[in-house]
């Protein structure tokens, strides 16, 4: 994802540099061929990525349930949706590549004009998809930092709510085991849970 996104970056620098202020560019041949070479390139990029990104999504989301409300980024849920639906669509134009490049004709490989325009039309088509990725794929590592911070909030808060609420904190008539002590702890900590 880091790829992308310098690949986006070094993109949106040509785009300005060569681009008039209408957004128009000042040579289309040469722009286009610049905006092929930033499709294909996207698409190497996310490549490692691509059959462990279904399971990167489900990791974050089920990280993201677990976190307590005030860890949590209110854009993520955002975030989550988006790269669901781009890698769905992803998907979808993949399998599609994949039925046109077993249709052309058996004299069509790679730096054959037949089969680079094929797949220059398959990178063009993903893109956006792909610069969802780029953009919002920062989302899982900050998902994945925030679950392995320690809690310390969140425990704190449930230690309000453990802490004695009757008779004196410290010291008193009774033993901490007796039965007169029953009502200063209403609940008590799981095994290892004030570390």
């Amino acid at each position: 994802m880091s790829d992308s996104k310098k690949i986006l970056d070094a993109w949106d620098a040509y785009s300005d540099e060569h681009t008039d202020l209408d957004g128009w560019p000042y040579d289309d041949h040469a722009y286009g061929l610049r905006a092929s070479q930033r499709d294909a390139d996207t698409a190497e990029a996310f490549e490692p990525l691509r059959y462990g990104a279904r399971h990167l999504l489900a990791t974050a989301e089920t990280q993201l349930g677990r976190l307590p409300e005030d860890a949590v980024q209110s854009r993520w849920v955002y975030q989550l949706g988006v790269l669901h639906a781009s890698l769905d669509r992803l998907e979808q134009l993949h399998e599609r590549w994949l039925e046109t490049r077993d249709a052309l004709p058996a004299t069509a490989k790679p730096g054959t004009t037949v089969f680079d325009d094929a797949l220059a039309e398959y990178h063009a088509e993903s893109w956006s998809y792909l610069d969802d990725w780029a953009t919002h794929g920062k989302t899982l590592r900050e998902i994945n930092t925030a679950a392995a911070k320690p809690p310390h909030r969140w425990h704190l808060h449930h230690r309000r709510l453990l802490r004695p609420t009757g008779g004196p904190r410290h010291g008193g008539d009774h033993a901490p085991g007796s039965r007169e002590c029953r009502g200063r702890v209403h609940r008590t900590a799981p095994p290892g849970w004030w570390r």
